[in-house]
């Protein structure tokens, strides 16, 4: 390790801040990249199972709710997309690149956003659930030593909680409806719980996990999310009536854990490296056209921009 770099580490271990205008080693960079691409991409591709229920949302009043909510999940992916790209410039990256990536395979998105949300029920699992399970993650990353993305997340986990508000309101009304209400809301249940028990990662410490941890852009391994995760919503949804569709869970008092049946690991990396999922194919073809067919209108705004010549 060179002494540029020495002096980086220990800065931002003592807490300091890291901007984009400041120098940084080219692997603190590309795990920046990584990791917020990622996140940016997720955003964008999440709106899709929602959309798909714009039309189809049972009132006025949640379709107006749900199409907000669409909105603002593709607005997060924009605030995401500009820290990305402020990154990426110094590697030759635009972007038109970094959106390009999604459609070509490039970058990888969260898994539950290749899953098909079959039913209203399923809507409001995403919102409260899901987005639960995100702002778990997105919390833990408001301590992270790159400042832009401290900044852009201080915004959206704002907004994330209000999307958890709207899918824990769908949540109660099928709870305290009929019984058909009732048992669709078991089934998203069923249907959901092993890929949010994914949506964190693996157990173990991977070697770009480690790096990240040793730079501070992340200060949470997924085990612990996905601890405080359980620790949160299993009473929650327990005081619902439901059953959570694992047999081993239980909570370890010695070891102050819960215990859990894991996912098929196997099955859900190939669903995420492989675009395998139920809906991979088809949201990334609507993300490929909207895209592509709307090239004319970005360069129309970036030309009548241009200075008059």
């Amino acid at each position: 390790m060179d002494h540029r770099t020495e002096e980086f580490v220990e800065r931002i271990r003592r807490g300091g801040k890291v901007e984009a205008t400041d120098w940084m080693p080219d692997e603190y960079r590309k795990l920046l990249i990584k990791l917020i691409h990622m996140h940016a991409v997720s955003e964008i591709m999440g709106a899709y199972p929602e959309k798909e229920w714009v039309p189809k949302a049972p009132t006025l009043r949640r379709k107006l709710a749900i199409m907000a909510k669409v909105q603002d999940e593709m607005g997060h992916g924009q605030l995401l997309l500009r820290v990305v790209e402020d990154l990426a410039a110094p590697l030759g990256k635009t972007r038109e690149d970094l959106i390009a990536d999604i459609y070509t395979g490039k970058v990888k998105f969260h898994n539950v956003f290749h899953m098909e949300a079959r039913t209203w029920a399923d809507a409001g699992v995403i919102g409260w659930l899901v987005d639960g399970a995100a702002i778990i993650n997105q919390a833990a990353l408001l301590e992270t030593s790159y400042a832009p993305y401290a900044r852009v997340l201080k915004r959206i986990c704002a907004e994330e909680s209000f999307h958890m508000q709207h899918g824990e309101n769908i949540i109660l009304a099928l709870a305290m409806g009929t019984k058909q209400q009732r048992q669709m809301l078991q089934e998203a249940l069923n249907y959901w719980w092993e890929s949010l028990l994914f949506f964190f990662g693996p157990k173990e410490v991977t070697p770009a996990a480690e790096r990240m941890l040793y730079y501070r852009i992340r200060t949470k391994t997924n085990e612990e999310l996905r601890q405080k995760f359980l620790d949160k919503y299993v009473p929650r949804i327990q005081s619902l009536g439901l059953t959570i569709p694992d047999e081993q869970l239980r909570y370890d008092r010695e070891r102050k854990a819960w215990v859990y049946s894991e996912p098929d690991w196997d099955k859900f990396g190939r669903i995420v490296r492989e675009n395998r999922g139920p809906k991979s194919r088809e949201r990334m073809e609507l993300r490929r056209s909207a895209h592509e067919e709307q090239r004319w209108v970005r360069e129309a705004m970036a030309r009548s921009h241009l200075p008059a010549g």
